[in-house]
């Protein structure tokens, strides 16, 4: 057979390279990058291609060098060209020691539109020889809901990325520390319970005027704080907000929202059921967690920049430094799907035959296309922090793959 003959050069040739031990990744890397129309027989060619590596291995270096002669196979190291590298981070100077994070929900698996917060954050790490933490953020039992298969299956990611984290913390574990937070912020009168409409409130806040609840004394607050985490408010009638300056330009940061009621009985968390009510938002427990765990590079979307200015009031507040902070572009594929909530309802619906279908740029479809994790990690580094937004072709990522197979 032609496809079973391609195969075999191949095996031969990576079994040569490497000390006589092929390896059947790299090959079908190899062969999808040189035959592309071969994409829609993944499964077909992984079952061959392992056959043909476990035959070649078995074999003797010096029967793999003759058997490669008489194929006429020419087997040449390749001067290896020059990697780029990543621009240095702003500010080192400042801190003891670097510490970078990556910060998923686990509402679903990974995609190549992660991996440039993962690649970048793990890369500075150890560029600076410093600590890379991996932080689940599940504080949204009902609208994000995570799901306790994506804890596990983004681990397994970031194993395969080779981007194994140093340290681990998930935020449902750590709710009483937002609590403590919270009640401090309500206390010094840096923090307010908003029990108005959210049309009032909406209203009041683009005036640019204080809601009827902003300057009430620290003590009626946390009385209503108190009553939050009693249950003595339903969803959407108490939340907790940060106070900013009314003035803002921006209306969306102008005192955002930190906590809210989530009826956990009817919306239970995976992990921790319905043991409490009272949930941080994005912004509260992000930015308590970057300061208590030392972060000191945030490297993130640049659709986060205003988070960034919500977030440097709380820090002021609280008379803590913000850290350094660095906004990429956005990272899009061509023909592939990038969408969260689209890759979960294609697969929960049938849609795609599971995380790994080929039409996905999730990092399971990556590894059943033979990407391998290196070619990723070198097209991010290549792209580096740009806030430039990024369109990629499947060419584009090839191209790198083939570059670490040869």
């Amino acid at each position: 057979m032609i496809i079973e003959e391609l195969i075999r050069k191949h095996v031969l040739i990576n079994a040569i390279k490497h000390g006589g031990k092929a390896q059947a990744g790299a090959v079908l890397g190899k062969i999808l990058a040189e035959r592309q129309e071969l994409k829609g027989r993944v499964k077909e060619l992984a079952a061959i291609v392992n056959r043909i590596v476990e035959e070649v291995n078995a074999l003797p270096p010096s029967e793999q060098k003759r058997i490669a002669d008489e194929m006429g196979l020419e087997i040449v190291e390749r001067e290896r060209v020059e990697e780029k590298k990543l621009p240095p981070l702003p500010n080192v100077e400042k801190y003891r020691n670097v510490v970078t994070r990556f910060s998923p929900n686990p509402d679903c698996v990974l995609h190549l539109g992660s991996a440039r917060a993962i690649v970048l954050s793990h890369e500075y790490a150890r560029i600076y020889r410093g600590k890379f933490i991996l932080r689940f953020e599940d504080t949204d039992p009902k609208l994000k809901r995570p799901v306790l298969e994506f804890y596990d299956r983004i681990r397994e990611d970031l194993a395969w990325l080779e981007c194994r984290p140093d340290e681990e913390y998930i935020q449902s574990d750590r709710i009483s520390i937002y609590y403590e937070h919270a009640e401090r912020l309500l206390k010094d009168g840096n923090a307010y319970v908003c029990t108005c409409q959210p049309q009032v409130f909406r209203e009041k806040i683009i005036a640019q005027q204080p809601c009827p609840c902003r300057d009430l004394p620290p003590e009626e607050h946390l009385e209503r704080w108190n009553r939050m985490l009693e249950g003595h408010y339903g969803e959407g009638e108490a939340v907790v907000r940060i106070k900013t300056d009314l003035n803002h330009p921006n209306p969306a940061v102008r005192d955002w929202p930190a906590l809210r009621v989530i009826d956990t009985e009817k919306f239970p968390h995976p992990r921790v059921g319905d043991k409490y009510r009272v949930w941080p938002l994005y912004n509260f427990a992000c930015g308590i967690d970057d300061h208590l765990m030392g972060v000191t590079h945030i490297i993130r979307g640049k659709e986060h920049l205003t988070n960034m200015i919500r977030q440097q009031y709380m820090y002021k507040h609280l008379d803590w430094q913000y850290p350094e902070s660095i906004h990429y572009g956005r990272l899009k594929i061509k023909g592939s799907y990038l969408s969260k909530s689209k890759i979960v309802q294609g697969v929960r619906s049938g849609l795609f035959e599971g995380w790994d279908d080929p039409r996905l740029a999730t990092f399971a479809a990556l590894r059943r296309r033979g990407i391998t994790a290196e070619a990723i990690k070198r097209l991010i580094i290549d792209v580096g922090p740009k806030t430039a937004d990024i369109v990629l072709s499947w060419e584009n990522l090839y191209a790198h793959n083939r570059k670490i197979l040869d």
